[in-house]
């Protein structure tokens, strides 16, 4: 998502962060494989660490975007009523609608790594020409 802000040319106008539903890897680096998948492509994860939502994201940003619907319900659960409307799902950005969620490559081998980062590629794009829509008419 960096990267394609970059690209536009929106990346001082927008902000982007990641956190977790869970508290499983708060303070770890991305898994190897996904940080490997990733420098193929040319990004560089080394410096990200895991961290898990905090009541003021809800405030503080104006999209909570998530991989699945599993993180939606987590997400919804814990947001302030006000605030549910900015949770959506990242495939929805998607330009081809047939996937609803981002595969989860966790207990596979690298290959599908690969598949979220085509995902996740293909949704930022769809999101980032949303986003200069928006921002185009502030």
């Amino acid at each position: 998502m960096r990267h394609q802000l970059v690209e536009a040319r929106l990346a001082d106008r927008v902000i982007v962060d990641s956190a977790g539903t869970g508290n499983w890897h708060v303070g770890e680096a991305p898994d190897e494989r996904a940080q490997q998948a990733a420098r193929q492509r040319g990004y560089d994860l080394s410096q990200l660490r895991g961290r898990q939502i905090a009541a003021g994201d809800f405030e503080r940003f104006d999209l909570l975007i998530a991989m699945d619907d599993a993180n939606v319900a987590a997400l919804r659960r814990i947001c302030p009523p006000a605030y549910r409307d900015k949770i959506r799902l990242l495939m929805e950005f998607a330009p081809h609608g047939d996937v609803r969620e981002v595969a989860d490559p966790y207990f596979g081998d690298a290959t599908g790594f690969d598949l979220v980062l085509d995902q996740c590629e293909a949704a930022c794009s769809g999101l980032v020409a949303a986003l200069s829509g928006q921002l185009a008419t502030r």
